[in-house]
C-alpha cells in the first residue's frame, strides 16, 4: 500500500502535469487563434469552426496528438482568404505536419518556422509566398517534404539543403528561384522527389545529383540550365520521371536506355540542344508513359519496335531532323498502332516522306491528338481516318497532300482543330463539315479546293477561327451560315473568287477580331448591321467591287480597329470624319477609289506613314505632307463647264492678276525667311543651312527624291554646294507626337559622340518653311549601299543582296562597335533603343553605320549599367520584333536591351527573315527558329545567298563555312537571350566575330 506521502506526492506531481499540460493547451488556442486573424484576413466568415467556445482539437483542419492533446496537424486549402502566416505559428512546438495549400497567402515565409522543430511536412503551395526560402527552417532537422510550389519566392536554392539528411521531397518548382543548383543536395541520400522546375535557374546541372540512389523524380524542366546533360544522372535507375525539358542542355541519349532507366515512365528533355539518333532500347522500357524529346537536333530513322511500349500515352519527337523525305520513313507508324494506350503522337517539322497510309488509321480509337505538320507527306487523305473517332487535334500543314477531303472526315465528331492548310488538296470542301459540332478552329488556307463555302458550317456553333484564304473558292457567301457562329474570332476568305454582298447577318459576330476578305470579287456596299461587330481590330475588305459611301460607324463603332484597308474598290463619297476618332487606327488605306472632297487632320491622318490615299484624285487639303491641293481648287466639273462657257474673260484676267499675287506674295516671303534665317556660316562646328538651301538641295522635297520614311521623319537624296559628294536630308514630322524629341535626342548624341561607325552628322537645320511653319531636318552623308534591311529583303533584285558571309561578318562587327563605344568607351553613355536593319547603313566598301538615334537615351556612368537613374522604358517605341521583352513589361532602358535587338539583328543577317514573318507563330519566333537549327539544320534555315559557294570554292560549301554559320547563330541566340542577365557582353561578341572572321580568312 502506498503511504499517505506517496498519495500526497502522486496527487501533486499530477495535478502539475494537468497544469502543464493545460497551460499548452491555452498556447496553442491562442496561436491558432491569432493565426485565424492573419490567415483569413480578417474575414469574419472564415473559418466558422474555429470558435473559442469550441474545443480547438475539433477545429477545421486542426489535429491533435493523443498523448499530449497538443495540434501536431494543421490542414488547410483551397479557400480564397488572400491572408499571410503570422508568427504565432512558432508556438504550434508540437505541430508535425503544416499543409496550407491553395488559400491565397501572400508575405514572406515567417521566420518562426524555424521554432517547429518536431515538423516533418511544410506544404504552402498555391500561394503568393514571396521573398527567400528562411533560413531558420535548418533548425528542422526532421523535415521529411518540403512543398513550396507555384509561388513567388526569390534569391537562390539554399545550399544548407545539404544537411537536411531525412528529407525525401524538394519542391521548389513554379518560383523566381536564380543562380545555380547547390551541389550540396547530392548529399542527401534519403531524396526520392526533386522539383526545381519554372524557375530562372542557370550554370550546369551539379554532376553530385548523380549520388541520389533512391532518386524517382527529378524535375529540372523550364529552367536555363546549359551544358552537357551530366552522364552521371544515367545512374539513377530507380527514376520513374526524368525532366530536363526548356533549357539549353547538350548532349546524347545512352545507347542502353532500357538498363539505364528501367523503371521509367516520364522522359521529358524538350527544347535543348541534344543531338543524335533515337535509341533502339527505348522500346525495351515497357512502362514508359509519356516520351517527349521535340525541339532538339535528333536525326536519323525512328526505331521500328515501338509498339513494345503497350502503356505508351504520349510520343512528341516534333521539330528535329528525324526522316529523309523518302517513302519508308513512316514505317515505324505499323508498330505504333499497337500503342492501344496512345493518345498523342507530334511527329511535326520533321523530314518525314511518305503517304499516310491506311496503317495510321488503325490507332486506337484513344488517340486524340495527331501532328504531322511541316513534313513531306504527299498521297491522298485515307478514307479511314474516319474511324480515329478521339480525335480532337489533327494537323497536317505545310505537306504535299492532294486529292479531295474524305467525307469521312465527318465522323470525327470530337475534332476542335483540324488544320490542312498549305497543301495541295482540292475539289469542295466537303458539307459533312457540319457534323463536327465541337470544332474550334479550322484551317485550310494556300490549297486548290473550289465550289462553294458550305452552309452546313452553320452547324459548328463554337467555331472560333475559320480560314480559307489562297483557294479557289467561288459563288456567294452564305446567307443564314455565319451568323450562327456567334464565337467566332478570326474569319479569312481572302484571295478567293467570292461573288455577291457581305451577309447582314456578320452584325452578328459580336467577338469578331479579325475579317479578311480582301482580293475576291465581292459587291455592294458595307453594310451597317457590321457596327455591331464592336471588338473588330483588323478589317480588310480591298481589291473587291464594293461601291456606295464609306459609313460613318466605321469611325463611330467600331472603336477598336487598328488596320483598316478598302483599297481598290469603288467608293464613292467624302472620308467620314468620323475615323479621326479610331485612337487605335495605325494603318488606314483608302487608296484607288473615287474619293473626294477634304482629308481630315487629326487621328491618324495626321500621320502620313499611317495612311495611304493615292488614286483618288479630288481629295484636297489634309496634312501638308500630303501635298493634296486647297479644296477651294477643286470645283465640280459641271461648275467648271458653266464657268468657262459664261466667264472664260473674267477667269482670264482674274487668273493673271492672282498669279502675279502669288508670284510677288511668295518672293517677298522667301527673302522674309532667308532674312530671318541670315546666321552665321558656322555653327558649333557644323555648315549653316537654310530651309531653302534644303528645298532646292532636295527639288522641293520631292517624291522622286525619296529614300525612306518613319515614324518620325521622310528621308531625301539631294546635293548641296557646301559640300562634296551627295548628302541625305531626314525632315521631322513635327505633327507627330514625339517628333520634337526625337530631333533633340539625335542632335545631341551625334554631337557629342564620335566613332568611325556612327553615322557622321553634317548640319541640322531648325527653321521656317515657306507657309510659315516651324521646320526641322538633319544633314548626313550619303551612304550609296543604302541599309542593311535592302540589301537583305531587296527580293526583286536578288543581285542586290548578294553580301557574302564574310561581308556580313564586317557589317556585324562594325554595329557591335559602334554599339561598344556607346555602351562603355564614351564619357556619359547611350543606349540606342532602336537596333534594326533600317539604322545600319553601308557605303560603297560595305563599311556599316550605325544611324537613326532619335529613340536614344542617356545614361549616367561610364557604362550606364547600373545608374540608379536609369530611363523608364515606357516612354520607349523601338520597333516590333527587335523590342527586348523587358521594356514590354516596363523595365529599364539598358545597354542589354540594345544587345538583344543586336541579337535579332544578327540572326535577320543569318536567315534574311524579319521577326515579324508570317511563319512566326503559335510560339516560334526568330530566336527560337535558329536555337533549334544549331547546328544540324543551320543550312536549312540560312539565307540562300549563304549557301552559294564564294568565287574561291569549286564545289558545295566549305566545312569551315558551315562551322561559321553555326558560330554567328550561336552569338545571335545568346545576344536574344530572353532575361538580360543571360546575354553576351559586346565585348565577348567582338572576340568570337573576329575569331569566326579570322577563321574563314585562312
Amino acid at each position: 500500500m502506498r503511504t499517505h506521502s506517496q498519495l500526497l506526492l502522486y496527487f501533486m506531481l499530477s495535478t502539475t502535469v494537468a497544469l502543464a499540460l493545460s497551460l499548452s493547451s491555452v498556447t496553442d488556442k491562442h496561436a491558432l487563434l491569432s493565426l485565424k486573424e492573419k490567415l483569413t484576413n480578417g474575414i469574419p466568415d472564415a473559418l466558422p469552426s474555429w470558435n473559442e467556445s469550441l474545443y480547438f482539437c475539433e477545429w477545421e483542419g486542426v489535429t491533435c496528438g493523443r498523448r499530449h492533446m497538443r495540434v501536431s496537424v494543421l490542414h488547410l486549402e483551397n479557400q480564397n482568404w488572400g491572408g499571410t502566416l503570422g508568427p504565432s505559428l512558432g508556438n504550434l512546438t508540437f505541430l508535425r505536419k503544416l499543409k496550407l495549400s491553395n488559400i491565397d497567402l501572400h508575405g514572406e515565409i515567417p521566420k518562426e518556422v524555424g521554432l517547429l522543430k518536431r515538423l516533418q511536412v511544410l506544404d504552402l503551395s498555391k500561394n503568393k509566398f514571396h521573398g527567400k526560402i528562411p533560413f531558420e527552417l535548418t533548425n528542422c532537422t526532421n523535415l521529411q517534404e518540403i512543398i513550396l510550389l507555384y509561388n513567388q519566392l526569390t534569391g537562390n536554392v539554399p545550399s544548407w539543403f545539404g544537411s537536411m539528411t531525412q528529407l525525401n521531397k524538394l519542391l521548389l518548382g513554379a518560383n523566381n528561384l536564380v543562380g545555380q543548383i547547390p551541389p550540396s543536395l547530392g548529399n542527401i541520400s534519403s531524396l526520392q522527389n526533386i522539383t526545381l522546375a519554372r524557375n530562372q535557374l542557370e550554370g550546369n546541372i551539379p554532376y553530385t545529383l548523380g549520388k541520389l540512389s533512391n532518386l524517382r523524380d527529378l524535375n529540372l524542366g523550364s529552367n536555363n540550365f546549359s551544358g552537357e546533360i551530366p552522364h552521371s544522372l544515367y545512374n539513377l535507375s530507380k527514376i520513374y520521371v526524368f525532366i530536363l525539358g526548356q533549357n539549353q542542355l547538350f548532349g546524347t541519349l545512352p545507347s542502353n536506355m532500357h538498363l539505364v532507366f528501367p523503371n521509367l515512365r516520364s522522359f521529358l528533355v524538350g527544347e535543348n540542344h541534344i543531338s543524335g539518333t533515337l535509341p533502339l532500347s527505348i522500346s525495351n522500357i515497357t512502362g514508359l508513359k509519356w516520351f517527349d524529346i521535340s525541339i532538339n537536333n535528333f536525326h536519323g530513322p525512328v526505331p521500328p519496335t515501338l509498339g513494345h511500349l503497350n502503356k505508351l500515352r504520349r510520343f512528341d519527337i516534333g521539330y528535329n531532323g528525324f526522316g529523309s523525305g523518302r517513302a519508308h520513313d513512316l514505317d515505324f507508324i505499323s508498330s505504333l498502332t499497337n500503342c492501344t494506350q496512345l493518345q498523342v503522337l507530334n511527329l511535326k517539322y520533321n523530314r518525314f516522306g511518305g503517304t499516310m497510309t491506311d496503317l495510321m488509321t488503325n490507332f486506337s480509337t484513344t488517340l486524340n491528338w495527331l501532328s504531322m505538320a511541316g513534313n513531306q507527306i504527299y498521297g491522298e487523305i485515307p478514307e479511314r481516318i474516319g474511324q480515329l473517332i478521339g480525335l480532337t487535334h489533327f494537323d497536317m500543314m505545310e505537306n504535299f497532300l492532294e486529292g479531295t477531303i474524305p467525307d469521312s472526315i465527318g465522323k470525327l465528331t470530337n475534332l476542335v482543330r483540324l488544320i490542312l492548310q498549305e497543301n495541295r488538296l482540292s475539289g469542295k470542301i466537303p458539307i459533312v463539315i457540319g457534323n463536327l459540332t465541337k470544332l474550334s478552329e479550322f484551317y485550310l488556307h494556300t490549297n486548290k479546293l473550289e465550289g462553294n463555302v458550305p452552309s452546313t458550317l452553320r452547324y459548328c456553333t463554337k467555331l472560333q477561327s475559320f480560314g480559307v484564304s489562297d483557294n479557289n473558292l467561288s459563288g456567294h457567301i452564305p446567307d443564314q451560315t455565319f451568323g450562327y457562329l456567334e464565337s467566332l474570332i478570326n474569319l479569312d476568305l481572302s484571295n478567293n473568287s467570292l461573288t455577291g454582298p457581305i451577309p447582314s447577318e456578320f452584325g452578328n459576330l459580336k467577338h469578331l477580331s479579325i475579317l479578311n476578305l480582301y482580293t475576291n470579287k465581292l459587291s455592294g456596299q458595307i453594310p451597317n448591321e457590321l457596327a455591331g461587330c464592336l471588338t473588330l481590330i483588323e478589317l480588310m475588305l480591298q481589291r473587291n467591287f464594293f461601291h456606295g459611301s464609306i459609313p460613318s460607324f466605321l469611325g463611330s463603332s467600331l472603336r477598336s480597329l487598328q488596320i483598316l484597308d478598302l483599297s481598290s474598290n469603288n467608293f464613292t463619297s467624302v472620308i467620314p470624319r468620323e475615323l479621326e476618332n479610331l485612337t487605335s487606327l495605325n494603318s488606314l488605306n483608302l487608296s484607288f477609289n473615287n474619293l473626294y472632297g477634304e482629308v481630315p487632320i487629326n487621328g491618324v491622318f495626321s500621320n502620313v506613314t499611317a495612311i495611304s490615299l493615292m488614286g483618288n484624285n479630288d481629295l484636297c487639303e489634309g496634312i501638308p505632307q500630303l501635298k493634296l491641293p486647297p479644296c477651294s481648287r477643286l470645283l465640280s466639273k459641271k461648275h467648271t463647264r458653266f464657268l468657262k462657257k459664261k466667264f472664260i474673260p473674267i477667269f482670264v484676267i482674274g487668273g493673271i492678276l492672282i498669279s502675279s499675287m502669288a508670284f510677288i506674295g511668295i518672293y517677298f516671303l522667301r527673302k522674309k525667311a532667308k532674312k530671318f534665317l541670315s546666321l552665321a556660316s558656322l555653327r558649333n562646328g557644323h555648315l549653316e543651312v537654310t530651309y531653302e538651301d534644303l528645298h532646292e538641295a532636295t527639288n522641293g522635297f520631292s517624291s522622286s527624291n525619296l529614300v525612306g520614311a518613319g515614324s518620325f521623319g521622310s528621308v531625301y537624296k539631294g546635293s548641296l554646294l557646301k559640300f562634296e559628294g551627295p548628302i541625305v536630308v531626314k525632315v521631322l514630322k513635327l505633327e507627330t507626337r514625339g517628333a520634337s524629341k526625337s530631333f533633340v535626342a539625335e542632335c545631341k548624341v551625334l554631337e557629342k559622340m564620335k566613332h568611325k561607325n556612327l553615322l557622321k552628322l553634317l548640319t541640322f537645320c531648325s527653321s521656317i518653311d515657306y507657309n510659315g511653319e516651324v521646320f526641322k531636318a538633319i544633314v548626313f552623308e550619303f551612304m550609296p549601299m543604302g541599309s542593311l534591311e535592302g540589301l537583305l529583303h531587296n527580293n526583286e533584285h536578288l543581285e542586290s543582296r548578294n553580301l557574302n558571309l564574310r561581308q556580313r561578318l564586317s557589317v556585324a562587327l562594325d554595329v557591335a562597335h559602334a554599339l561598344d563605344y556607346l555602351h562603355h568607351n564614351s564619357h556619359e553613355a547611350v543606349v540606342h533603343c532602336d537596333i534594326k536593319p533600317s539604322n545600319v547603313l553601308l557605303d560603297d566598301d560595305i563599311i556599316a553605320y550605325l544611324g537613326d538615334f532619335g529613340l536614344a537615351r542617356f545614361l549616367n556612368g561610364a557604362t550606364g549599367s547600373s545608374s540608379k537613374d536609369q530611363v523608364s522604358s515606357a516612354a520607349i517605341q523601338g520597333t516590333i520584333g527587335y523590342v527586348p521583352p523587358e521594356y514590354g513589361v516596363g523595365g529599364k532602358v539598358s545597354p542589354q536591351g540594345d544587345i538583344y535587338s543586336y541579337g535579332i539583328l544578327l540572326l535577320e543577317m543569318l536567315t534574311a527573315k524579319k521577326p515579324t514573318d508570317n511563319m512566326f507563330c503559335e510560339g516560334l519566333s526568330l530566336h527560337k527558329l535558329c536555337k533549334m537549327a544549331i547546328p544540324q539544320k543551320i543550312t536549312e534555315i540560312a539565307d540562300t545567298q549563304l549557301l552559294v559557294p564564294s568565287s574561291e570554292e569549286q564545289t558545295g560549301i566549305m566545312e569551315d563555312q558551315r562551322e561559321s554559320l553555326v558560330s554567328f547563330a550561336r552569338i545571335g541566340v545568346a545576344c536574344s537571350a530572353e532575361y538580360p542577365a543571360q546575354r553576351m557582353c559586346i565585348k565577348d561578341v567582338i572576340t568570337e566575330l573576329h575569331a569566326i572572321k579570322q577563321k574563314l580568312t585562312l
